[in-house]
């Protein structure tokens, strides 16, 4: 009895520790279920998930007269991605991309867009810059039922349950940089100028109806196309003119000569007469145009690499870490960066990577880790976000100059502007 006492106390006691380990493991295994979902949950449309992978897809312009502006993006999602990796995933699976060159032409982006959701069935897509490219996709993705994180700011004028629009639209961008500049520099006149596609054409309408509600001239409004370099005939026509502002949405390659050009022909930005104001030169273009092109020009954005908040310090440092010390980022670079991040929230408060529980728990999501800041999607698959103004340096960074006091409420139909 005493032996069999001692040897069931000696059992005891190993059977305890052994129970808390058997205790420890079930708690990590269940907390490790709890992350890892089983594929046939979280997996019911057919998509490319695994018990250990999710596949999404990257399309941008690699090559082209775009790619000026699209490879931070590409940079920026990538960089997303190897951190939501490192940090766990998403539902316990590390994310694998397929990544396509749009190659600033957009039949091929609908083209590519068509292959990554039919073929590679991705689970999301991160891409597009051009509003032409985004038009391009749109049918595909509502066709197939994919999700697009798009990360330029844009002309507004449209809402897709397919779409979470990551970058500002007009109202956030155009209006209030007009805003800004009549009642902070007493801007009467406007000269309006663009690339020769939808995107200026549309803003520069929408600009072009605010100047005048507002009492004020529009001088001139002249559009050329992708890759053009001689500006030189409208150079003369805005010298002649006298403008207050130019308004400038020249994009992709074109802005390396315009700005050299315009130098050349006298135009001084940081004299400000005229007062040029763009929306499309982040500093992904000026590390292209060279700074000392640019010093005294001003954009409305509602991010610049040299924000001063926690969140944008770890970001350029993690950005500059993976990429170089000679890398810059611009306002696309940082709403990229948000898709992925964004993506991966909606995932988890679903429970499920299926498109349609994607859509339902997307509006209110917010990212309080944005290097922006803050940011929340709206029920409309916009972005609420702060309007800013900032002021080209020789450096080629913007020093920033004015912002929002709160949030600006997307509206992408504003109206009387349609």
């Amino acid at each position: 009895m005493h032996k069999q006492s001692k040897k069931g106390g000696a059992n005891g006691r190993w059977g305890l520790g052994k129970l808390k380990l058997l205790a420890a493991s079930m708690v990590l295994a269940a907390t490790a279920n709890a992350a890892t979902p089983p594929t046939s949950q979280v997996n019911t449309t057919g998509l490319a998930v695994t018990d250990d992978t999710v596949t999404v897809g990257i399309l941008h312009s690699i090559t082209g007269t775009m790619s000026i502006s699209e490879i931070g993006s590409v940079q920026a999602e990538k960089l997303a991605i190897k951190q939501i990796n490192e940090a766990g995933g998403v539902l316990g699976r590390q994310i694998k991309y397929v990544q396509e060159d749009g190659a600033s032409d957009w039949p091929t982006f609908a083209e590519k867009s068509r292959k990554l959701l039919r073929q590679d069935k991705v689970a999301a897509v991160f891409g597009c810059w051009t509003s032409a490219s985004r038009k391009a996709v749109l049918p595909v993705f509502e066709q197939l039922n994919g999700m697009l994180y798009y990360p330029t700011f844009y002309e507004g004028l449209e809402q897709s349950p397919n779409v979470i629009y990551t970058g500002q639209e007009a109202t956030q961008q155009i209006l209030a940089a007009i805003d800004w500049a009549v009642k902070e520099k007493g801007a009467k006149s406007f000269y309006l100028l663009g690339s020769d596609y939808i995107w200026p054409r549309t803003s520069n309408k929408i600009a072009r109806k605010h100047i005048e509600k507002l009492g004020l001239t529009v001088s001139g409004e002249e559009y050329y196309p992708l890759g053009h370099t001689q500006f030189n005939s409208v150079i003369n026509k805005i010298k002649l003119k006298k403008p207050d502002v130019i308004f400038a949405i020249v994009v992709g390659g074109s802005n390396v000569a315009f700005y050299k050009q315009l130098q050349a022909a006298g135009i001084d930005p940081t004299k400000e007469k005229p007062m040029v104001l763009t929306i499309s030169v982040t500093e992904d273009e000026i590390r292209g145009i060279g700074g000392e092109n640019v010093e005294g020009i001003y954009a409305s954005m509602k991010y610049f690499q040299s924000l001063d908040n926690e969140n944008n310090k770890a970001f350029v440092a993690a950005f500059k870490k993976e990429y170089g010390d000679d890398m810059v980022i611009g306002d696309v670079t940082q709403a990229a960066y948000l898709g992925p991040w964004l993506w991966k929230m909606a995932v988890e408060k679903a429970g499920s990577f299926d498109i349609d529980k994607i859509r339902e728990v997307s509006p209110g999501i917010e990212f309080t880790g944005a290097p922006e800041g803050y940011v929340r999607i709206h029920e409309n698959h916009h972005l609420w976000s702060k309007g800013r103004i900032g002021l080209a340096m020789a450096d080629g960074q913007y020093k920033l100059v004015h912002e929002t006091e709160e949030l600006m409420e997307p509206d992408p139909f504003p109206e009387g502007y349609q």
